[in-house]
């Protein structure tokens, strides 16, 4: 059997950047699609109101690197273009608490925590992360005050994060791999890592493992979306592609590969499995496929001043810099934009307990707003909200999930969701709440500015927002309890591999892109170089 390429992997993100190189490195004829567009560093939004650079809906010409999905249950940021979410994550490396790696749900007879360790440390080698964030601002000192407040000063830290710090501004050859790479530029602290990094500094994936996977034969093709994967009765599979938001000259085009690697985000995986087995075009799915979806347990909430203080400079730094636990299970961190991305304050709100009834919730915003019109206009005022604001991303290590299905919608079969496996995926946190109130005393009282918490929209009305989908394709010991095997292979067809946050079994409460990255390493590794014995367990299916 000829094939046109030995492995198709279907997105850019974490993981298939690492198969991209690694895979490469052994030998093997690979070719990535990727369904956004290709970003030089030039390319990027200025800011978030540059709506056509920075949002993805293709279908209506906004080709940037921000996507937005709903569910029934959650609202769900994430990234776009050639290396996915590391165009716009907050570069944050973190790895999880151990309590990550005993989580019931990881396959038996593997310590897991131990697994990983070496792997943990390729990643960060090759993401260039710096251990702790060096710079001290306004915002470091309230997240340590509102620490203090909270009694957990012991949690407080500076993160780790995935920037080329240098010299701000001073462009020099590459100083992470041996000048293989492209060249760099140091940080400037502008604060626009999560609009795009126009500087050159961020460690996205296009300065490490992408740039050195061209270089060693990997073809990249961006702006074609996989709408299709199918077995092939002759052997492999084929990949069918279509132009990226087309609504009529699609350009169809199909290729035959031996093995398909799916990293298309959570969200992307997840579609596409949960259609092939539908179809029959993979017909031997796990029936698990869509169980044990996480959000990380997240809430995204925040605090605003009425005004910029005059001694504050909340939207100059690294996206994320500091964090603490405000328990033994929920992560509290900052976020910035930088100035003048002021787009997503639009979903910034009214704080209300989410432990109240809609109609409970939606009376006390109103009371809000009647009781105090002109600081409530001020609060969600959007010019230069984010020098004015300091975001709070919550996460934990909860056991909750949900389980996505396939409904049929407009003449189409889309995601949707149902409580799953654990607790029930929260609507609201109310440790976020505790951390906001404290936060934004903090800002109120070092700069004598009115800060009031806020919350968002979505959670007003019982729907959290998470920048972390997991899940739905998880790893597992069977095929009753998750997706694909202990090497990522999904079982039924062993030649389809699942390396994304699609396969990661439970909530690590911290951000994931890190475990992602170690994850696809691990399993990559284990690949036999092309023509070589493999020397994995005989694969199911």
């Amino acid at each position: 059997m000829t094939y046109d390429e030995d492995v198709v992997i279907v997105g850019s993100g974490f993981g298939g950047s690492v198969a991209a190189l690694r895979l490469s490195e052994k030998g093997y004829r690979v070719r990535v699609f990727e369904a956004g567009r290709r970003f030089e560093d030039q390319d990027f939004a200025r800011t978030s109101w540059d709506v056509r650079r920075y949002l993805w809906a293709p279908r209506i010409g906004c080709f940037g690197v921000q996507r937005i999905h709903r569910l029934p249950h959650v609202m769900i940021l994430a990234g776009a273009g050639v290396g996915g979410g590391s165009l716009n994550y907050a570069n944050t490396l973190y790895e999880p608490p151990s309590s990550f790696f005993a989580d019931r749900n990881w396959p038996a007879g593997i310590d897991w925590h131990a697994e990983l360790a070496p792997h943990y440390a390729t990643a960060k080698r090759m993401l260039g992360v710096v251990e702790r964030y060096p710079h001290t601002g306004p915002v470091e000192r309230i997240m340590a005050g509102a620490a203090e407040d909270l009694g957990v000063s012991d949690t407080f830290r500076h993160a780790p994060v995935g920037v080329f710090l240098g010299t701000p501004g001073v462009r020099v050859p590459d100083p992470f791999f041996d000048g293989e790479g492209p060249d760099r530029t140091g940080c400037t602290l502008c604060g626009n890592c999560m609009t795009g990094c126009r500087v050159g500094a961020k460690n996205t994936l296009m300065k490490n493992y992408l740039a050195l996977a061209e270089r060693r034969g990997a073809r990249i093709d961006a702006m074609r979306t996989v709408v299709e994967v199918r077995q092939d009765a002759r052997g492999g599979y084929l990949v069918t592609t279509e132009r990226s938001g087309a609504w009529l000259r699609r350009d169809r085009r199909t290729v035959r590969a031996e093995q398909v690697v799916l990293t298309a985000g959570t969200w992307g995986t997840q579609q596409l499995l949960h259609r092939m087995r539908a179809s029959a075009a993979l017909p031997r799915i796990s029936d698990a496929v869509g169980r044990l979806t996480r959000t990380n347990s997240e809430a995204l909430d925040g605090a605003v001043s009425t005004r910029v203080p005059d001694s504050a400079g909340y939207a100059r730094g690294v996206a994320i810099t500091t964090s603490f636990h405000i328990d033994d299970r929920t992560h509290v961190e900052n976020v910035r934009y930088g100035p003048g991305s002021n787009l997503m304050g639009a979903l910034a709100t009214v704080l209300v307990p989410g432990d109240r009834s809609f109609g409970r919730r939606l009376a006390l915003l109103l009371g809000a707003l009647i009781r105090h019109p002109i600081r409530q206009f001020r609060l969600a005022d959007l010019h230069r909200w984010s020098e004015r604001g300091i975001i709070a991303l919550v996460m934990q290590t909860a056991d909750n999930s949900l389980t996505l299905s396939l409904r049929r919608r407009f003449g189409r079969d889309v995601l949707t969701s149902r409580q799953g496996h654990g607790a029930p995926n929260p609507s609201y946190l109310p440790q976020a709440h505790r951390a906001v109130a404290a936060i934004a005393e903090r800002m109120q009282g070092e700069t004598g500015v009115r800060t009031e918490p806020r919350g968002s929209w979505p959670e007003v009305f019982g729907i959290p927002l998470t920048a972390h989908f997991l899940g739905g394709a998880v790893i597992s010991d069977s095929p009753d309890r998750g997706v694909v095997d202990p090497w990522n292979r999904v079982w039924g067809h062993p030649g389809i591999h699942v390396l994304d946050g699609a396969a990661v079994p439970a909530n690590p409460g911290v951000n994931p892109s890190l475990t992602i990255t170690a994850l696809a390493e691990r399993a990559v590794a284990h690949w036999p170089r092309r023509g070589e014995v493999d020397q994995r367990p005989a694969p199911v299916g």
